[in-house]
């Protein structure tokens, strides 16, 4: 295919930010008199954007706190955004190849999102960022179509980038192809039916290599 454009997802695949989640989720707790959870049961809620995230976290007992947790949830994590959060190996390289029409499309809050990529100094590589509070949260294809016509790129000339069965469901509403990446927060299993598979960013440099040729 001709490519036109490349679209990553954000959490899992650009940045490694669970650390940041599951502080920034203990942290809402803690002021809510709920008790804690452990980092890695809340790595298992990343992915659908902050709202899940936040109803997970508080579980079937305490979930009708939500309007309460939410703005709380918001601050704290708006406190420490860059605090643990890094780019993963090679993403750096990765989005260095030119020449390259990108997005980001996230299920985090937009304004947080691009605070982020410019924190970790690479908000210039995308022409567009598009978060979950701008466009219906994926799998929903809107905000990847909307991506796609800034990119100046077809659905079928671009390709999405990320980590999860949700972004592989994103894609295929759109009708975009899509790479999955195994280094994030996905399963490998549930990645089996994207277009391609790959393990590290530099195969993902490859296999964008091959598509322009």
């Amino acid at each position: 295919m001709p490519l036109k454009g490349v679209i990553y997802d954000l959490d899992g695949t650009l940045i490694d930010s669970r650390d940041d989640l599951a502080d920034s989720v203990n942290a809402m707790l803690a002021r809510l008199s709920i008790p804690e959870r452990e980092p890695q049961v809340i790595h298992g809620f990343i992915g659908e954007g902050a709202e899940r995230l936040i109803r997970r976290s508080l579980g079937p007992r305490h979930e009708a706190r939500y309007a309460e947790a939410a703005p709380i949830w918001r601050e704290e994590y708006g406190k420490r955004l860059l605090a643990k959060t890094r780019l993963y190996g090679g993403v750096d390289a990765l989005l260095r190849i030119p020449p390259e029409a990108r997005g980001v499309l996230t299920n985090k809050p937009g304004s947080f999102a691009r605070e982020i990529l410019r924190g970790l100094g690479v908000e210039s590589a995308f022409r567009a960022v598009v978060g979950g509070d701008e466009a219906p949260r994926k799998p929903a294809p809107d905000g990847l179509l909307r991506i796609c016509a800034g990119l100046g790129a077809r659905p079928q000339d671009a390709l999405l980038v990320g980590d999860s069965a949700v972004d592989l469901a994103t894609a295929k509403a759109a009708g975009v192809p899509v790479c999955a990446v195994t280094w994030g927060l996905g399963e490998r299993a549930a990645l089996a039916s994207a277009d391609y598979l790959c393990d590290t960013p530099m195969e993902v440099g490859e296999l964008l290599a091959r598509l322009r040729s």
